[in-house]
This record gives C-alpha cells, structure tokens and sequence, in this order.
C-alpha cells in the first residue's frame, strides 16, 4: 500500500490556493512589465505577451515538478527547492526563446527589444525565485518544528493510553483468577496479543488488524461484565484497503463501555459499525444510554482524547453524540 506523505515539501504546491497565487502573480509581473518605461504605445500587447510567457512558465514548471514528484521526494528538502530554481530558470530561457521565435515576424519586433524584455524577465524570475527559495526554507523549518512539537504531544498522550489501558485489564484478570481460571488465563493471552502489538512500535495497521485487536479488547471487557455486555458488529466482508493508527477503535470501544455498560443495572448492547466513507472509513461504536437514575461514569476518558487529537493529526475527526437513547462515537479516518 502507498504510504501518504502528507509531510512532503512539493505537497503545498499542488493545491489550490498556492496554484492561484502562482497564476496571479504571474498576472502582476505582467502587468509590472508591461507599465515599465520604454515599452511604447503597444501597452496591452506587451502585457498579452508578457502574461502568456508568465503563464507558461509557472505552468510548465510546476508541470515539471509535478512529472518528477517521485524522483524529488526522494531528496532532502534543500535539495528540492534547488532544483526547482534550476527548472524554473530554464523553463524561462526555453519559453522566452519560443516567444521570441514565434512573433518575432509576426510583430516585427526588433531583435535587440527582445533581448531587453528577456533580460527584464530573466532578472525578475531570478529574484522571485531566490526570494521564494528563502521563504522556502523558513517554512519548511517552522513547519518541522510544529510537526516535532505535534508528535512529541501525541507520543505523551499515546503513552498515557497504554497504561490506562493495562490496569483495567489487569484488575479484570485479578477478579477471574479464582472464579474462573480458564477465562483468566484467556484474557492474558488476549492481553500479550494486544501489548505486543502495542509495543511494534508501529503508527499504523491495516484496519482488518486493527479490528480484530478491537475484537480481543471487547472479550476482554466482556469476561469482565458477562451477559451485562452484548456485542454487535456491524463489519463487511470486504474491508477497504487502508491502515489505521494502532489501538485506535479500543478507545471507542472503552468509551462506550464508561457510558454504557458501567452504569447500567442491566443489559447494555455495544454495536460496532464500520461503514467505507469518501474513499476512507467511518468507523461507529455506540450503546444504549443506562436509565436516568444511573449514576454515569465520570471518567478522564483519556483514551478518547489522545485519539481526537492522533485522527485529527491525519487529517480525521473523531465526534460523539446523543440520538435515539443510544450515545454514538466516530471516528472518520481519511483515505490513502
């Protein structure tokens, strides 16, 4: 599967708003140009000319970038903004020798006017493209350190999961040990399966495996609460092709256990439904609401937190709400 690099420096350029930009300062050098003194009465034609070369030369480098994204991401960061220069200036001398070429007859344009505008334009492009290569550079660092500062934030929060985790397994295998020795001895093995996965050192898992962690996480509380706990799963055969982030529907799953399940004197249904959602998955874990004279649990619900800010990392969310007696979780996680 395709890894994303959503962190990569040649991902900005190829969205919409940085296009319009490129094409609207290109517009602006156009019409700089075409103001300039020494141009003469043909204004408006030199600022057609000069804003079909300015067009053609953002277009055709990004172009060109965009055709060599593989081999450039490959790179390291300073590297890119380098060769990106390098395309842009002999995109310019390529385009300008065209424009020349073919108007030259048609306009009757001296030779020595086009070594002017060629000059003019080449030293713009130059500037800009420094300039540029300089925000450039200040960005992307800025950019690294937010990023680093993010992941170190979401690696705390990751490690506080992982031990809230263990005592509320451990302290249902402390009440199993000698009621029920073959149950306890079920949830360890359920718990080392869990725990190594945990410590793979992995962010991401297909979602077929990140389900059946979750399934092995809802035994684990089921032998805990027994016939108070009833499970609907709600899952296609045919799963879509993405990864998850790892002990990323455990937390759902604890979550609706603190809402529902604890608090109620009786049955709670726990339904997990993973639906596929603009070419990624809507993954929903809901429960019955426990009756008004319930105490809820109040819980730090670290876990839910740590995950909203993990999804929210990758572009996801993850929402809760009320409807129909039932208390409903999702988490959205976008696609490759």
């Amino acid at each position: 599967m395709r890894k994303q690099t959503t962190d990569a420096p040649l991902d900005a350029l190829w969205q919409a708003p940085v296009i319009i930009r490129v094409l609207v300062a290109g517009e602006a050098l156009a019409m700089i140009l075409a103001l300039a003194p020494g141009v003469g009465d043909n204004r408006w034609v030199h600022f057609g000319l000069i804003s079909l070369m300015a067009q053609w030369i953002s277009l055709s480098t990004l172009g060109a970038l965009y055709l060599a994204r593989r081999l450039l991401v490959q790179l390291p960061p300073l590297w890119i903004a380098n060769i990106a220069l390098l395309i842009l200036m002999v995109v310019n001398i390529l385009v300008c020798t065209a424009s020349w070429l073919v108007v030259r007859d048609l306009w009757g344009a001296a030779q020595n006017d086009w070594a002017m505008v060629f000059l003019r334009f080449t030293v713009i492009i130059l500037t800009s493209g420094l300039l540029g290569l300089a925000i450039f550079q200040n960005h992307w660092r800025a950019r690294q350190l937010v990023l680093r500062a993010k992941q170190a934030e979401l690696d705390a929060l990751q490690a506080r999961i992982h031990p809230h985790f263990l005592f509320n397994t451990l302290n249902t295998g402390a009440a199993l040990v000698h009621q029920q020795p073959e149950k306890a001895e079920e949830l360890l093995l359920d718990l080392a399966d869990l725990f190594r996965a945990a410590l793979t050192g992995s962010r991401r898992i297909p979602l077929r495996e990140e389900l059946e962690l979750a399934r092995r996480y809802a035994g684990i509380e089921q032998l805990r609460f027994g016939a108070r706990m009833q499970l609907e799963w709600q899952v296609p055969e045919a799963l879509p092709d993405l990864e998850v982030p790892i002990l990323s529907i455990q937390p759902l799953v604890e979550n609706a256990i603190h809402h529902g399940v604890e608090p109620s004197p009786g049955t709670c249904t726990l339904r997990i439904a993973i639906q596929p959602e603009g070419g990624g998955v809507r993954i929903t874990v809901s429960n019955d609401l426990p009756p008004t004279s319930a105490t809820a649990h109040r819980g730090h619900h670290v876990g839910l937190q740590a995950l909203r800010a993990r999804i929210q990392a990758m572009g996801g969310d993850v929402q809760t709400q009320v409807a129909d007696d039932r208390y409903l979780a999702s988490m959205v996680v976008p696609g490759p």
